[in-house]
């Protein structure tokens, strides 16, 4: 772990009040740091959170970012949702400021060992993967970061035992100093965030400074198919890949449809691909990083195989909904770029009605013409993306503007015969239209309910 830092009586501002900037003000001051906290939104937006604050003692300055709040900050800790290169920030770097992301400062507190896991795509299943085969294989693990509870919520749960598992986004990454995971993983570099990093390049060397700080000590995992990640390989850490299409020096890799792990010359067969529990290619990479990070961190091979076959997968990753009249309904709300959207519908045979849209984020839909041409029959648009993606898709699908995920699912169960699949991955973020891709993703789940207690009402009037 990075070295620890003294809070006590240390001037710390925390912009942003989304739920990592809430918990980091409150750890703060529970620690004696003197916090101003700042938001643009005002009172009424922030809701319960603002009592806790105050109660905890944290001064708050809310419905916009004052210059002048800088001056007293020796710490600055933004929200992973406040860009890197916002004015206050900006300001704060030109006079010589302290600004480090919340994982930076958990870093600083946590103990036992780290594996963090960054990537474009598949970060969540992957995190949850690895932290569910080490649970089961009998060691002391936290699940954390960019996956749903921030990483420094955790901090005082920590021993020397314990293994953090922790997803890591680019947001987070690109403010570190010193931030030292034991084992990293890197999935793959694809378009994403653009709106904020403006280059696949400077988004890439975000993510990359995960390996950043680590020791010959210390293990990466990164992709050896994906031509975005490899140049990214770091020299300090050993370093293993995975592969579903090459035999790699070490690693984890496809060999006559089995997983096997690498390592020092000697090769282990760890489980059959046919006993991976879920859906399309991409998961194989993900199981192939988790085999990889599982066994450097200590797993046996039947405790990583036993792990796999009994992950259920993640919610809104891919997840079967219901199966009406024939048709499958599944909800990948989490595929919010377009090549995210493309591995889904990698994922089946064919005959697709998928649900396309929401928030841009600077993406380039024409990589969707391929896959939505070979496996699609129907694109139906939502959300204030729709249009861009209607011009940049024309030609390889039929598309119905639906403007609504309400129209969209009525539409598509109208349209669908038995053997299809209704496919919700909509290449984009979800803030036009819903508060996340969770709400996105459970909303689309209550409309197929209501569709499946309407189909079942009608067969048992029938009788």
């Amino acid at each position: 772990m990075s070295a620890s830092i003294e809070l006590r009586n240390k001037r710390v501002l925390v912009v942003g009040l989304a739920r990592t900037g809430v918990a980091t003000a409150l750890f703060c001051a529970a620690r004696g740091a003197r916090v101003t906290a700042t938001d643009t939104r005002g009172e009424s937006e922030l809701g319960a959170a603002v009592a806790e604050l105050r109660r905890a003692g944290v001064g708050l300055e809310l419905a916009g970012h004052r210059q002048e709040l800088i001056r007293e900050a020796e710490l600055i800790i933004p929200s992973p949702g406040v860009p890197a290169d916002a004015p206050l920030l900006q300001s704060a770097r030109s006079k010589g400021l302290t600004i480090w992301s919340e994982i930076e400062l958990a870093s600083r507190f946590l103990k036992g060992r780290l594996i963090g896991i960054t990537g474009s795509n598949g970060k969540t299943t992957t995190t949850s993967l690895i932290e569910h085969i080490l649970k089961n294989a009998g060691f002391s693990t936290i699940l954390a970061g960019n996956i749903g509870t921030p990483l420094i919520s955790y901090v005082e749960k920590t021993s020397d035992k314990t293994i953090t598992v922790a997803e890591l986004s680019s947001f987070q990454l690109e403010l570190i100093e010193k931030l030292r995971p034991n084992i990293s993983v890197f999935l793959n570099l694809t378009p994403d965030h653009l709106d904020r990093h403006h280059t696949l390049e400077s988004y890439g060397a975000a993510k990359a400074r995960i390996f950043e700080n680590q020791t010959e000590a210390d293990s990466a995992v990164l992709n050896a198919d994906d031509p975005g990640a490899t140049p990214y390989a770091p020299a300090k850490p050993q370093v293993f890949w995975f592969s579903r299409k090459q035999r790699v020096a070490e690693g984890a890799f496809v060999k006559e449809n089995e997983v096997l792990f690498r390592r020092e010359g000697i090769e282990e067969k760890v489980l059959k691909l046919a006993d991976i529990p879920l859906a399309g290619a991409h998961n194989v990479e993900n199981v192939l990083a988790a085999v990889a990070a599982t066994r450097l961190a200590g797993a046996e091979p039947a405790s990583v195989a036993k792990g796999v076959r009994s992950f259920a997968g993640v919610e809104h990753r891919l997840e079967f909904v219901a199966e009406i009249g024939g048709v499958r309904f599944y909800n990948d709300s989490k595929a919010t770029n377009a090549d995210a959207t493309r591995k889904a519908l990698d994922a089946f045979p064919g005959r697709i009605l998928i649900i396309l849209g929401g928030k841009d984020k600077g993406s380039d839909y024409t990589a969707l013409q391929a896959p939505l041409r070979e496996k699609a029959i129907l694109a139906l648009l939502i959300g204030a993306a729709a249009s861009k993606i209607e011009k940049q898709i024309a030609g390889s699908v039929a598309i119905e503007q639906a403007g609504t995920i309400e129209r969209a699912v009525e539409t598509a169960a109208h349209a669908a015969r038995p053997g299809d699949v209704i496919l919700l991955a909509p290449a984009c973020a979800s803030f036009d239209q819903f508060q996340n891709y969770e709400h996105r993703g459970r909303v689309f789940k209550e409309l197929v309910q209501q569709l499946e207690r309407q189909a079942a009402s009608t067969t048992s009037g029938r009788r």
